[in-house]
Protein backbone atom coordinates (compact mmCIF):
# COMPACT_ATOMS: atom_id res chain seq x y z
CA UNK A 1 0.00 0.00 0.00
CA UNK A 2 1.48 3.20 -0.82
CA UNK A 3 1.54 6.08 2.03
CA UNK A 4 -0.44 8.36 0.49
CA UNK A 5 -3.41 5.77 -0.34
CA UNK A 6 -6.78 6.62 0.17
CA UNK A 7 -8.82 3.48 -0.40
CA UNK A 8 -12.84 3.98 -1.78
CA UNK A 9 -15.44 1.94 -0.35
CA UNK A 10 -16.73 0.37 -2.92
CA UNK A 11 -14.24 -0.46 -5.59
CA UNK A 12 -15.04 0.56 -9.18
CA UNK A 13 -14.63 -1.50 -12.29
CA UNK A 14 -14.01 -0.79 -15.89
CA UNK A 15 -14.07 -2.13 -19.37
CA UNK A 16 -10.92 -0.96 -20.78
CA UNK A 17 -10.85 -0.32 -24.67
CA UNK A 18 -9.62 -3.34 -25.13
CA UNK A 19 -11.94 -5.37 -23.94
CA UNK A 20 -10.52 -6.40 -20.66
CA UNK A 21 -11.81 -4.55 -17.00
CA UNK A 22 -9.40 -3.41 -14.32
CA UNK A 23 -10.58 -2.80 -10.93
CA UNK A 24 -9.36 0.38 -8.78
CA UNK A 25 -9.51 0.64 -4.99
CA UNK A 26 -8.29 3.96 -4.43
CA UNK A 27 -8.06 7.40 -5.44
CA UNK A 28 -3.84 6.83 -5.69
CA UNK A 29 -4.89 3.75 -8.48
CA UNK A 30 -7.35 5.79 -10.16
CA UNK A 31 -4.60 9.09 -11.02
CA UNK A 32 -1.75 6.74 -11.56
CA UNK A 33 -4.00 5.11 -14.39
CA UNK A 34 -5.30 8.49 -15.71
CA UNK A 35 -1.99 9.99 -15.54
CA UNK A 36 0.22 7.26 -16.84
CA UNK A 37 -2.47 4.67 -19.02
CA UNK A 38 -5.54 6.67 -19.78
CA UNK A 39 -6.61 6.80 -23.74
CA UNK A 40 -7.46 10.34 -24.53
CA UNK A 41 -5.43 13.07 -22.33
CA UNK A 42 -8.44 15.71 -23.09
CA UNK A 43 -11.23 16.08 -22.14
CA UNK A 44 -13.38 18.25 -19.23
CA UNK A 45 -14.38 15.37 -17.10
CA UNK A 46 -10.31 13.66 -18.15
CA UNK A 47 -8.86 17.43 -16.23
CA UNK A 48 -11.64 17.39 -13.52
CA UNK A 49 -10.81 13.68 -12.39
CA UNK A 50 -6.93 14.36 -12.17
CA UNK A 51 -7.70 17.88 -10.54
CA UNK A 52 -9.83 15.91 -7.93
CA UNK A 53 -7.85 12.72 -7.81
CA UNK A 54 -4.79 15.22 -6.69
CA UNK A 55 -6.99 17.39 -4.18
CA UNK A 56 -8.16 13.90 -2.48
CA UNK A 57 -4.82 13.00 -1.99
CA UNK A 58 -3.84 16.29 -0.36
CA UNK A 59 -7.22 15.70 1.60
CA UNK A 60 -8.52 18.73 0.48
CA UNK A 61 -11.95 16.89 -1.04
CA UNK A 62 -13.19 13.66 0.02
CA UNK A 63 -12.78 10.37 -1.78
CA UNK A 64 -16.11 10.10 -2.84
CA UNK A 65 -15.84 12.75 -5.07
CA UNK A 66 -12.71 11.90 -6.95
CA UNK A 67 -14.62 8.60 -7.47
CA UNK A 68 -17.65 10.53 -9.03
CA UNK A 69 -15.28 12.30 -10.89
CA UNK A 70 -13.15 9.46 -12.06
CA UNK A 71 -16.49 7.61 -13.20
CA UNK A 72 -17.15 10.30 -14.86
CA UNK A 73 -14.13 10.24 -16.88
CA UNK A 74 -14.47 7.04 -17.72
CA UNK A 75 -17.86 7.12 -19.36
CA UNK A 76 -16.58 10.57 -21.48
CA UNK A 77 -13.64 7.71 -22.60
CA UNK A 78 -15.97 5.73 -23.34
CA UNK A 79 -15.26 3.09 -20.46
CA UNK A 80 -18.21 1.18 -19.30
CA UNK A 81 -18.49 0.91 -15.62
CA UNK A 82 -18.87 -2.89 -14.60
CA UNK A 83 -21.14 -3.27 -11.18
CA UNK A 84 -20.50 -5.98 -9.02
CA UNK A 85 -23.80 -6.94 -6.68
CA UNK A 86 -22.46 -8.66 -3.88
CA UNK A 87 -25.67 -9.74 -2.60
CA UNK A 88 -26.90 -10.96 -5.52
CA UNK A 89 -25.33 -14.42 -6.47
CA UNK A 90 -25.62 -16.66 -9.17
CA UNK A 91 -24.47 -20.26 -8.83
CA UNK A 92 -21.61 -19.16 -6.60
CA UNK A 93 -20.42 -16.28 -8.71
CA UNK A 94 -21.53 -12.94 -8.64
CA UNK A 95 -23.12 -10.64 -10.94
CA UNK A 96 -22.10 -8.24 -13.10
CA UNK A 97 -23.67 -5.37 -15.04
CA UNK A 98 -22.29 -2.98 -17.73
CA UNK A 99 -23.46 0.45 -17.22
CA UNK A 100 -23.00 3.46 -19.82
CA UNK A 101 -23.87 7.11 -20.44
Amino acid sequence: MVVNEIPWTIPLTARLSNGLERTFTSVYEALEFLENEWPLRKGERYERAVRTCRQALNRMTPAAVAREAFIAACLEAGMPLVMVAAQRKTRGSETKTALSA
